[in-house]
């Protein structure tokens, strides 16, 4: 007899504690293999896949599309064993039950099979009635009932989840009496029977006060929103900004482009200037220990650069930024962008920034504010470079000019300081000839 084992949604790492059901990559009904994804998720960081560690018959979903799980609730069940396996083809040994972006490898194909009819597995996935399943569930470990205002509910049976939104019962309001309080099809049954009513119906959304389009602040959009909102609250920021003559830095760019080899982008021309400025100013790549009351200088610039997908911007992180030339500064900017476009980004890939670059100019603005991405100390932005009229040796020009703004936390240090980084900053886009002195 097959055993019906729930998957729930595991440790999406670096503390999330959420994750939104994208696409469903599964129906109830088909037969998965171990490791294959099984459901499309987004988290406030990426948009992962999340591989189920066992091989059977889907017999049960939780939750649809759009919809909000917490890290622990329960996932998809399947019916492993009694003819799961025997529709199954093997498939090589993955690495076992984690998330793909995470390290499966990728050049595996998740296949989506349907059960053969007349299979045994069948008889599992779409008994008339849950008595079959409930029995195997309860070998299962089952999740808890989740509270009436929040979570999943706790049905593992999808015709008892049907006899219930036929007849308008909240499942939410309903006590199973089930092991570990499983609601069974009598539970809604004798909701049903009750004089009095025991679940409420499921009631419209009060008309909001305000009419217009609304979109909810949830997954990478209300990752963002609290960001930010956290890096006003917390950050006593001030800016400065400085108008910079780069033509001399377009110029090295070209003549560097024109010898052959890799390109090299204008972002990773600036990224070698900062980190050559951050190690001037070190005060600049430090972050605020609010509990012990200090500034924690870093020792390794962790540079995050502003990347904008279909899906809004995120900050992808170069590591170790100090030890990479431009060359590879721009192979690593290429890479990372590519795989943000894709939604393929880990959130190792979108934490442990210690300074951001933003480059703006690429939207055809001249100057911003930028909000420091917490808990950073600082950020610097980066207009369009556009030709303008410019004083150059005592006559008037006309140069490729870019506004240059930096952002700071002014817990961390005092104007001078950030006056001082901007304005190595500026030198060397000036003159790239200063930032040889450092190299």
């Amino acid at each position: 007899m097959a055993q019906v084992m729930e998957f729930k949604l595991p440790d999406l790492g670096e503390g999330l504690t959420e994750a939104e059901i994208v696409r469903w990559l599964v129906a109830v009904g088909d037969v998965v293999a171990v490791d294959q994804p099984v459901v499309e998720v987004e988290t406030a960081k990426a948009m992962v896949e999340v591989p189920c560690p066992y091989g059977g018959v889907v017999t049960a979903r939780f939750g649809e599309e759009g919809t909000e799980l917490p890290v622990g609730a329960p996932l998809i069940t399947v019916a492993v064993g009694a003819g799961a396996d025997e529709t199954v083809e093997p498939e090589d040994s993955g690495s076992g039950n984690v998330l793909v972006g995470y390290g499966t490898d990728h050049s595996r194909t998740a296949r989506r099979r349907r059960v053969r009819p007349g299979s045994a597995a069948p008889a599992v996935a779409a008994a008339p009635a849950p008595a079959p399943i409930a029995p195997a569930a309860a070998q299962a470990p089952a999740q808890a009932p989740a509270p009436v205002s929040a979570g999943p509910v706790a049905v593992i049976s999808p015709l008892v989840r049907k006899l219930a939104r036929d007849h308008g019962i909240d499942l939410r309001a309903l006590h199973g009496s089930g092991p570990e309080g499983l609601i069974l099809r009598a539970d809604v049954e004798a909701a049903l029977r009750a004089p009095e009513p025991v679940a409420v119906p499921v009631s419209a959304p009060v008309a909001a006060a305000v009419s217009g389009e609304r979109i909810p602040l949830k997954g990478l959009r209300g990752a963002v929103a609290e960001k930010l909102s956290r890096s006003r609250r917390e950050i006593p920021d001030a800016t400065c900004w400085v108008d910079a003559d780069a033509t001399e830095l377009m110029a090295a760019r070209a003549a560097m482009n024109a010898v052959g080899g890799p390109k090299i982008s204008v972002l990773a021309l600036l990224a070698r200037i900062c980190t050559a400025a951050l190690a001037k100013y070190p005060e600049l790549n430090s972050t605020v220990d609010l509990a012990a009351n200090e500034i924690v200088r870093l020792p390794s610039v962790h540079l995050g650069f502003a990347a904008q997908t279909e899906r809004g911007l995120v900050v992808p992180v170069v590591r170790d930024a100090q030890a990479r030339g431009a060359e590879s500064l721009s192979a690593e900017f290429a890479r990372l962008t590519e795989v943000a476009r894709a939604g393929k980004l880990a959130p190792a890939d979108l934490t442990g920034g210690t300074f951001t670059l933003n480059n703006y100019g690429v939207f055809g603005v001249d100057g911003s504010t930028p909000i420091i991405n917490h808990p950073e100390a600082a950020m610097l932005g980066v207009g369009r470079i556009v030709a303008k009229p410019w004083v150059h040796q005592g006559e008037l020009a006309v140069r490729q000019v870019v506004q240059l703004s930096l952002t700071f936390d002014h817990r961390v240090c005092d104007g001078g300081t950030a006056g001082g980084f901007l304005r190595y900053v500026a030198d060397c886009v000036e003159s790239p000839a200063v930032l040889l002195r450092s190299l």
